[in-house]
């Protein structure tokens, strides 16, 4: 497989690091006029997210499963007195009929897509109607189904993105073309999640299609963080990663980040001028990641980059192909 990144492509470099948060990423930017759809923008990273854009100036939706968990941080959006416009709307990812009412209910452009909304670590194997494993249904497909959905709006707003929040934990699950729903093999919920993380990568690659449309698609590590997304996941593997000490209290290691600075690559992709026109590319802590050789990741010492095998251009056409078939069946 060949390296995606080589040396005469120069990386992105931003002059804003880990510890920088979105409200610093987009100050001094106007983005009046511009719409963003903030997907789990409800919550944790989407709710730094629905801030930092509707403080500079935009529009936000927030697509969210239950729009009543947005109502906090929508009084305290209207008490701020933001000057961008921030609405509801219900968006169940994992239901595909959820989707298409979604899209059919949009009107007009849209300039930036925030495909933040996702599940982690599902202790067991669930299924959707169509065969597909929750976490990779809902993470992955269900946001494809909406980027597609809504490619006639991207395409209107003349200058779109698509923005898929990943994670490092794409870098040792490559993605599993031909058994997405766990059928001939045994189902571990972080290998799940991982496959999840890669196909949301994969995804901004297959996306290149779309750059005659002026929409450009890329992904983003948001780093350790602790939110909501961590629910799943059981006390003794909390306590065990050094997150939750004996009386149940969760408190964040050195190296994580608030989710204010989670947000921040996030919304560099979402809306700064820095990464006009830039496609297909993975980004974390505010810098656009190096690639990683799957023989270094089967080697073991890694830490962060981006894998190989999310950002093979091959692979990330039959991801596309499978998406769209099941989107046709479902």
């Amino acid at each position: 497989m060949a390296n995606m990144a080589p040396d005469d492509i120069r990386r992105v470099i931003t002059p804003f690091t880990r510890d920088s948060t979105a409200a610093e990423v987009l100050e001094g930017i106007d983005l009046h006029g511009r719409r963003a759809l903030v997907t789990g923008g409800a919550s944790g990273l989407g709710a730094e997210t629905v801030r930092a854009l509707a403080s500079a100036g935009a529009d936000v939706t927030i697509a969210t499963r239950r729009p009543r968990a947005a109502d906090t941080l929508l009084g305290e959006l209207a008490t701020a007195g933001v000057p961008g416009h921030v609405r509801v709307a219900p968006l169940d990812l994992a239901d595909l009929s959820s989707v298409r009412r979604f899209v059919a209910s949009w009107d007009g452009p849209l300039d930036a897509l925030v495909a933040n909304a996702g599940i982690l670590a599902l202790p067991e194997r669930i299924l959707t109607p169509y065969g597909w494993e929750l976490q990779q249904a809902t993470n992955y497909l269900g946001h494809f189904a909406l980027a597609t959905g809504l490619h006639p709006a991207l395409r209107d707003a003349g200058d779109a993105r698509v923005v898929v929040v990943s994670s490092g934990a794409h870098l040792t699950a490559p993605v599993d073309l031909d058994d997405p729903g766990y059928a001939h093999q045994a189902y571990d919920p972080w290998v799940a999640y991982g496959r999840s993380k890669s196909a949301g990568i994969l995804f901004t690659v297959g996306a290149r299609r779309w750059a005659t449309d002026g929409i450009t698609a890329t992904s983003a590590n948001p780093g350790y963080i602790l939110t909501g997304l961590q629910r799943h996941v059981d006390d003794d593997t909390l306590r065990a990663l050094g997150v939750m000490d004996d009386d149940g209290t969760l408190t964040p290691l050195p190296y994580y980040k608030t989710p204010a600075q989670g947000a921040a690559t996030s919304v560099l992709l979402a809306a700064s001028p820095l990464v006009t026109g830039v496609t297909g590319r993975y980004f974390e802590d505010n810098q656009e990641a190096t690639t990683v050789r799957d023989d270094d990741l089967r080697a073991g010492d890694v830490s962060g980059g981006v894998a190989e095998h999310a950002l093979d251009p091959d692979t990330a056409d039959r991801l596309w192909e499978r998406a769209t078939l099941v989107l046709g069946d479902a």
